[in-house]
């Protein structure tokens, strides 16, 4: 069928040229998305899925050590899509202060998209609902740097922002004028509200991450927030318990065809196709995160089979075998930390891991040494190095 843009252009005149900037219409989508058996079929297997990953986070023994991991895959993965070269394990390692394999502006970045995720969650626990208060919040800490300052962080942009080219009169696309993002975000915060109407949170999700992307509110940060919202929309409203999904790693390996797919909404509102991908991505990234869960499970278990072998010593490695799941890449101080046990016990402890092959030591240093569980970080990191 024939759809009309979903929104209009306006002319911005400004001293060196005259150029075009798209504001988007309200949502829901006018007129409303055309609903095939195919496509329904796709948001009824996501839906499944999410189900599936949901049932799994209550079952594991051990979720609260994989959300550690889970929820910096997606910072790395996102991150990597803005082009950040940073790995799992080089955020790892900066997170416990040690040098990474890669520029420490990319780690610290990465850490950065971490801790506004977690920001997110805590205002939304504190009972504040999806708004532009929270999302600022985010932005504000994703920006905590000093690069960040030009870039006005947690503020809603008050100039023109333009994607591609040099200047907006030859950019592939130009989001609204500042002076309408305001009214833009509150038509926004609404449709994340279910006001005036609810919208089946999938589906909502869906919806608002094209409309927030083609807000473009913030000066920089804009397709990290953006990412981060499908998490927490899908937490907010009670899809998911926990953020346990990462989304991104299916957006970066398909990134051409996802940008295409924002910009054809945008230029002829073929939200059909979009919705298509989101519901594919949706569903191949809770059955990969339940496939990484169950495999960690079962190597963990495995290992602490193992690790029970060890007789009299088995009681303190086991407990430092549980610290290296929430932290798989760590100093002993920081394990002396996180179980309570004398750095000697620590020290002993993670001799017997690295004998059976459990643990092994990153660095060859007398003092402030670093263990890494080697297999757990490898499992954890195999489908972003698949996505390079």
């Amino acid at each position: 069928m024939h759809r009309p843009t979903p929104g209009h252009y306006v002319t911005v005149s400004t001293a060196s040229e005259p150029f075009e900037a798209f504001v988007p219409a309200p949502l829901p989508p006018a007129p409303p998305v055309v609903w095939t058996p195919g496509l329904r079929r796709r948001f009824d297997d996501a839906l499944v899925a999410l189900g599936r990953l949901d049932a799994v986070t209550a079952l594991l023994p051990n979720a609260s050590l994989l959300l550690y991991s889970f929820v910096r895959k997606e910072a790395v993965l996102s991150s990597q899509i803005e082009g950040t070269q940073s790995s799992l394990a080089d955020l790892l390692l900066y997170e416990i202060d040690e040098q990474p394999g890669v520029p420490v502006e990319d780690a610290r970045e990465v850490s950065r998209c971490v801790a506004a995720l977690e920001r997110g969650l805590k205002e939304l626990r504190d009972g504040l609902p999806l708004c532009t208060r929270l999302l600022c919040g985010m932005h504000e800490v994703l920006l905590a740097h000093p690069g960040g300052r030009g870039k006005t962080p947690g503020e809603v942009r008050r100039s023109q922002v333009w994607i591609g080219g040099t200047r907006p009169g030859n950019a592939a696309f130009v989001p609204p004028p500042a002076d309408t993002v305001p009214g833009c975000l509150r038509q926004f915060e609404r449709f994340l509200n279910d006001e005036p109407e609810p919208t089946s949170t999938l589906i909502k999700a869906a919806l608002a991450h094209v409309q927030f992307e083609t807000i473009h509110p913030f000066l920089d940060g804009n397709g990290r927030i953006g990412r981060l919202l499908i998490v927490l929309q899908l937490v907010a409203d009670g899809v998911l318990s926990e953020p346990m999904l990462y989304p991104s790693l299916f957006f970066k390996t398909h990134r051409a065809l996802y940008y295409e797919l924002l910009n054809e909404v945008r230029l002829r509102g073929d939200w059909e196709r979009w919705l298509d991908f989101f519901a594919e991505g949706i569903a191949v990234s809770a059955a990969q995160a339940v496939s990484t869960a169950n495999a960690l499970l079962s190597m963990v278990n495995a290992d602490r089979d193992r690790i029970a072998g060890l007789g009299r010593a088995a009681a303190s490695a086991l407990a430092v075998h549980q610290a290296l799941q929430r932290q798989p890449i760590a100093t002993s101080a920081a394990l002396v930390k996180a179980t309570g046990l004398t750095a000697a016990t620590v020290n002993k402890s993670l001799v017997h891991l690295g004998r059976i092959g459990i643990v092994g030591e990153l660095t060859n240093r007398q003092r402030g040494r670093v263990f890494s569980y080697r297999r757990y970080v490898d499992e954890l990191a195999a489908e972003l190095e698949a996505s390079a």
